[in-house]
């Protein structure tokens, strides 16, 4: 982990803050904290798997994160794992011995990640009642699992991903159009399988609704397709997606196309979820190395969502605060907040929303002397870029200056 940062006595106070986060964050330990195996039984999140009544143990997924995933549970199983694939962002391969690793575009689905669906999906039609099916979910992974329904081609989901990650929605009303445009997102992969089913997921959403991590690919879905409509017509999206998505919602509307699996469905009687890690976990671990390294700690208890920019002035508040010697706080001093916040995009800036927030930050803080605003993705990438996110300092906005760039046109 690099952290870009100018000479500054805060330095080690920042890496061992953000690396206690990530530490806790990781995807390999996380997954064996759940995971044991021994010579009678699986044991996932407490509940045990007679190995005697399975003849196959399949690993299936998706996400920035499910290479990693593989390779935990290469760990745990060894030889009794079977086959797998997992399909991760460009850039994201790592060695596996029994599992594949196929790479995709994220955020916008493209060729590879719909031939890696198809390979993903044959895979898990070929399974019986007798066989055992682990999916690895993490963020990211609704991108690279597309697979449009009839009538819809990745491209005309593409240009609605697009329009939807522009238009300020939320992660979870940007799920709700993609289960109905997708025959594996909203249940369509437990529906495709008869095996048993045990999805561990590290949760990338706010409250770790199954239903949202990924596009809930195992799980019952809530959502109609009146919700769908609802979503691109709120944002102004309804007439700029192409008319396939149109005909193919208003057919679903209709009774005409299926809806997504059901919570409550018997399908789903042999579907079992754990959450292996989430945004929740890794606050608390940075908390906890903020306390043993003296500062006064302030844990947010509701989760950051909303415009990065607003969010970001928002948390900011609190600096301005402890400065100014209002409120309850008391340098040193370690406010900890997590949540999921939107961004509306305007121009052509290449930023993800940690980014967003940073910057914003950056201009609430300046002049603040010993103050600095950390903004990380927990997954390690931030929207459409390699950097994990941003951090920025009361002189961040004086040094752009000085260095002639214009900080501004990137919030």
């Amino acid at each position: 982990m690099r952290l870009l940062l100018p000479p500054s006595s805060a330095r080690p106070l920042l890496r061992k803050l953000i690396t206690a986060g990530l530490s806790t964050a990781d995807p390999y330990q996380a997954l064996l904290r759940h995971v044991t195996l021994d010579h009678h039984s699986l044991t996932v999140g407490g509940r045990a798997y007679d190995l005697s009544h399975l003849d196959r143990i399949i690993a299936v997924g998706a996400g920035k994160a499910s290479a990693r995933m593989a390779q935990a549970v290469e760990a745990a199983l060894g030889t009794r794992l079977d086959d797998g694939l997992v399909i991760v962002k460009t850039g994201h391969t790592l060695a596996t011995k029994r599992i594949a690793v196929v790479e995709a575009a994220h955020p916008i689905p493209d060729c590879a990640g719909l031939h890696a669906t198809r390979r993903l999906l044959d895979l898990t039609q070929s399974l019986t009642p007798r066989d055992l099916l682990i999916v690895l979910l993490s963020g990211g992974a609704s991108s690279l699992l597309p697979a449009p329904v009839a009538g819809v081609t990745l491209a005309d989901k593409q240009r609605t991903t697009r329009l939807l990650l522009r238009s300020g929605a939320t992660i979870n009303e940007i799920n709700v159009v993609r289960k109905h445009l997708s025959l594996v997102k909203g249940g369509g992969l437990a529906a495709s399988s008869r095996a048993r089913i045990v999805t561990l997921l590290l949760s990338d959403v706010i409250g770790d609704d199954l239903g949202s991590i990924g596009s809930g690919p195992t799980a019952g879905d809530h959502s109609t397709f009146l919700d769908a409509v609802e979503v691109l017509q709120r944002y102004r999206c309804w007439h700029a997606v192409p008319a396939a998505v149109r005909r193919y919602l208003h057919r679903g509307q209709k009774g005409v196309a299926p809806e997504t699996l059901k919570p409550g469905s018997r399908r789903l009687r042999s579907v079992q979820h754990h959450i292996v890690g989430n945004n929740r976990m890794m606050l608390e671990a940075v908390a906890r190395a903020a306390q043993q390294a003296g500062l006064h700690t302030k844990f947010v208890s509701h989760p950051v969502i909303g415009e990065a920019r607003v969010a970001a002035k928002q948390l900011t508040d609190f600096a301005k605060a402890v400065t100014e010697g209002h409120g309850s706080l008391k340098r040193p001093c370690c406010v900890i907040a997590g949540g999921e916040t939107t961004v509306t995009v305007t121009g052509r800036g290449k930023g993800g929303r940690a980014q967003e927030f940073a910057a914003s930050s950056a201009f609430e803080i300046a002049g603040l002397p010993n103050t600095w605003v950390v903004a990380l993705g927990t997954d390690g990438t931030d929207g459409p870029t390699d950097a994990a996110g941003a951090i920025v300092s009361g002189s961040t906005v004086a040094r752009a200056k000085a260095l002639g760039i214009d900080l501004r046109s990137s919030t």
